[in-house]
């Protein structure tokens, strides 16, 4: 069994997979990691490898809790992987990223790929049809859009996500919820279609906390998978194994 642990902007999640399947899953606040994994390694004690992504530094007690109890793999941009890397700058990459290209690279082989990360940042990472990661795009999410309204502007409140977007808003908030909302869409819809114009026969892939409102909006054909980020972290702690 494999533990795969992803420290994000927000929250950290953790998983557990058997093979290819997730087991078991949990988001917690960074406080709570030791109370987790402990809890983990007392109800799965065939766990033998974990790995370790983070969006940034990843503090030194994690590594350390964990090696108590199994072998750990901190992911870096040395680690394998199994992609051809031709990012300009490697080793800026975001490991969340090099996560999501792996579980691209793996599940959608021999296929022009885009896959869409709707979080703290919405990501954009592009893996053609030989295997070779060109790049692609990061752009503010919801919330950061939200909060740069308020934080930027003198008069301008501060809107929930949840605040309805209708196409045309008939007080400051509505107009806020429809600018950042509708706008969000528009500009994902209109990514994809102008990869679309680039690359025949493209697969799209959405993931991400806020997924499950942009899915049901986006016109384009997409495949949304939730869990692609820890698969491709369970992908890259199966290759570096060794």
């Amino acid at each position: 069994m494999n533990l795969i642990v992803d420290a994000g902007n927000t929250f950290m999640k953790l998983a557990v997979f058997q093979r290819e399947k997730v087991i078991y899953e949990s988001k917690i606040e960074e406080q709570d990691f030791l109370k987790e994994i402990t809890k983990i390694f007392k109800n799965f004690p065939e766990t033998s490898r974990a790995i370790i992504s983070s969006v940034s530094k990843c503090p030194e007690v994690y590594v350390k809790a964990l090696s108590v109890f199994c072998k750990v793999h901190l992911l870096t941009p040395k680690s394998k992987v199994p992609f051809i890397n031709k990012y300009k700058t490697p080793e800026t990459l975001g490991m969340d990223r090099v996560a999501l290209v792996t579980a691209a690279f793996y599940t959608s082989k021999s296929k022009n790929t885009l896959i869409i990360d709707s979080g703290t940042c919405i990501t954009y990472d592009f893996v053609n049809a030989n295997g070779e990661y060109l790049g692609g795009a990061i752009a503010p999410g919801i919330k950061m859009r939200f909060k740069a309204l308020n934080k930027f502007t003198a008069r301008l409140p501060l809107v929930a996500d949840e605040c309805p977007e209708k196409l045309i808003g008939n007080s400051t908030e509505t107009s806020i919820a429809s600018g950042v909302l509708n706008g969000m869409v528009f500009e994902i819809d209109g990514t994809i279609d102008e990869y679309q114009r680039n690359f025949k026969d493209l697969t799209v892939i959405l993931t991400g906390g806020d997924s499950h409102f942009l899915s049901k909006r986006l016109k384009n054909t997409i495949f949304a998978n939730p869990k692609i980020l820890l698969e491709g972290l369970n992908y890259i702690l199966e290759l570096n194994k060794d």
